[in-house]
């Protein structure tokens, strides 16, 4: 070490060899003093230095190297460890949309399951399974209480209240995926609901009368569904620009005016809807009157629509009798006689058959 500081003070002539001297004798007191700089922590001795390098003039060379060797180590430490974070956040939002986009397709799974052995089993009216109806209730209600169940930190059963689930900052992402879940959620809650009405015995409940209640029910759940994601998408609005410049705060508020605006023109075209829906739930058009005995032996007491005998025989205005239920279903779907194709009914009476929206709500 002694050596190499004593060859500081060679002759002007020999520049070169000075330079190299000095940066071999910074390089050996840094790492002769235990210096860490492979973790990260740069300890330097100033005292440490010997006196006859402090008091020769290129000892403005060792402190400019100590300078650039530090800044140099701690800059590629920095740069190493925001590399890594930026993987590590890469790597995290990779598994986060794997993981949301298998749980689309597990609730998506789910709810066709549902939704066609509910209409399955209403088309066999009396026929249906009691047995298949409380299990996809049990099934629907046990998907949602697991789904909860699971992001049960982030609270997203608020958003079924009207309230905000309990996260800082979302993202738009995030957004979509609390908006999707909670429709998936609420089609499930109404799907249960049907399997209920299933379940009633027909001395409680006559087909007719199910079929009424069926169709009440999807359109309170697609009212419902529809101002369910306000909360959230104002609130994602309103704080776009919470963190930026002005311009953005700006646009975020223009944005949740505009949402606000497209909300309430929704609210008055659903509440036409559902007043109309009312008034079919309450007053309960028939289609035609009762036939009597004689006007049913005269296509032979027998249904066309079942090929079975009448049950509560109804004839229609173009004088053709069905079967009170085997019409009802008919006409749930279409608006004009099975047989003639006359015109019945003004307007077709949807969701009587059970079925429910595939529509998914995330605005």
């Amino acid at each position: 070490m002694q050596a190499n500081c004593s060859q500081l003070h060679s002759p002007p002539g020999a520049a070169g060899s000075e330079d190299a001297s000095a940066s071999q004798c910074v390089h050996t007191r840094l790492t002769g003093e235990g210096s860490c700089l492979h973790s990260g922590d740069v300890h330097i001795q100033i005292n440490s230095i010997p006196k006859e390098c402090a008091a020769n003039p290129s000892s403005r060379n060792i402190r400019s190297s100590v300078h650039s060797c530090t800044h140099g180590c701690i800059h590629s430490r920095l740069r190493s460890h925001s590399h890594n974070e930026a993987r590590q956040s890469d790597d995290t939002a990779t598994e986060s949309g794997d993981h949301g986009i298998s749980l689309g397709i597990g609730l998506l799974t789910t709810f066709m399951y549902a939704n066609k052995s509910i209409v399955n089993q209403v088309f066999l009216r009396e026929r249906c399974s009691k047995i298949q109806c409380a299990w996809l209730l049990v099934f629907l209600a046990g998907s949602s209480v697991l789904l909860y169940y699971t992001f049960h930190s982030q609270s997203l059963y608020y958003s079924l209240i009207f309230l905000n689930p309990t996260l800082d900052h979302s993202s738009f992402w995030e957004v979509l995926w609390i908006v999707g879940i909670t429709d998936f959620i609420l089609k499930f809650l109404f799907m249960g609901l049907k399997c209920l009405i299933l379940l009633m015995p027909s001395f409680i409940m006559p087909f007719k009368s199910k079929g009424y209640w069926y169709m009440l029910l999807e359109e309170l759940c697609q009212y419902y569904r529809t101002f369910v994601p306000i909360p959230v998408w104002f609130r994602y609005f309103i704080s776009y620009g919470e963190f930026g410049n002005v311009t953005r705060r700006s646009l975020g508020i223009l944005l949740a005016l505009l949402y606000l605006i497209l909300k309430l023109l929704d609210f008055f075209g659903h509440l036409r809807t559902f007043r109309r829906v009312l008034r079919i739930f309450f007053t309960r058009p028939s289609y035609g009157v009762a036939a009597s005995k004689r006007q049913c032996s005269d296509v032979d007491d027998i249904c066309s629509v079942c090929q079975a005998e009448f049950q509560k025989p109804v004839l229609l205005i173009c004088q053709h009798i069905f079967c009170e239920e085997c019409i009802t279903l008919w006409f749930n779907r279409e608006k004009t006689c099975p047989l003639c194709r006359t015109v019945i009914s003004d307007h077709i009476n949807k969701w009587k058959d059970g079925a429910t929206s595939s529509h998914l709500q995330i605005y």
